[in-house]
């Protein structure tokens, strides 16, 4: 959870949901809503942090964190944060579990519509049922971090989060955790669902896209996330996000 929080530069809320622009490290204090609720970064990137791991919302996606969940949202790089609480008839289409789903333009558009106008009208239910079936159908994306929960593994999170450029395997990681390799490879799976290898390039986009919404350039950003070669980076951003890295920090989507 956020050592500390630091309030939006503005805000424009209603019932429904509305916009907040937060500065660059922007961190809102821990929620638990009853209703479930999507977010959008117009501009920006945002986070969003639950017991069951970190969800990295670039500006082609939505977040999903369904009522209940304890969470907080962080900006990287001057955001402009839209959110969008939906009523229990919708939130049964949605997932059960905190997601990131792609952003169709429809849906973008929809969702700017939906958080910059109060009027609660038989029309913007419309939308509001427009937007959700572009979400239902929408594939979720592998830019959900899970946490883990085992000592072990959590001993290599911290690890990785603190140098993600660190190319340790996991053998030698084991060494450091009082594991041994084929104990850790089986706690990935069976409690994060992935391979070591895939959760660290996970994390290794997430730490990007913070250093990209900071102004890096694509060269930096990929040695500082332990890529040695640069095109590597540029295939595994590309093949996440769905956009190269300096297309994303041009300001793509």
């Amino acid at each position: 959870m956020p050592a500390r929080r630091q309030a939006p530069r503005s805000a424009e809320l209603f019932p429904t949901g509305g916009v907040h622009l937060w500065p660059s490290g922007g961190t809102s204090t821990t929620y638990v809503h009853d209703r479930g609720h999507l977010v959008y970064a117009a501009r920006g990137v945002l986070s969003v942090h639950t017991e069951s791991g970190i969800s990295m919302i670039p500006a082609n996606r939505v977040g999903w964190t369904p009522a209940g969940f304890s969470h907080y949202h962080r900006a990287h790089g001057n955001t402009d944060m839209r959110i969008l609480f939906l009523p229990a008839s919708l939130s049964r289409l949605m997932p059960t579990h905190p997601a990131v789903l792609t952003a169709s333009g429809l849906a973008r558009e929809a969702f700017l519509t939906l958080t910059t106008n109060r009027r609660q009208t038989a029309a913007m239910n419309r939308v509001r049922r427009v937007l959700v079936d572009e979400l239902h159908d929408a594939p979720e994306q592998p830019l959900h971090l899970p946490e883990p929960s085992d000592d072990r593994l959590q001993a290599i999170a911290r690890l990785l989060h603190e140098n993600p450029a660190d190319n340790a395997t996991l053998a030698q990681l084991a060494r450091q955790s009082g594991a041994s390799a084929r104990t850790l490879s089986r706690l990935f799976h069976d409690e994060l669902g992935m391979t070591f290898y895939e959760w660290r390039t996970q994390l290794r986009i997430y730490h990007a896209l913070v250093l990209l919404a900071a102004g890096h350039d694509a060269t930096r950003v990929a040695n500082a996330c332990g890529w040695a070669n640069p095109s590597h980076f540029i295939t595994a951003f590309t093949n996440l996000i769905g956009t190269t890295p300096g297309r994303y920090r041009a300001g793509y989507g």
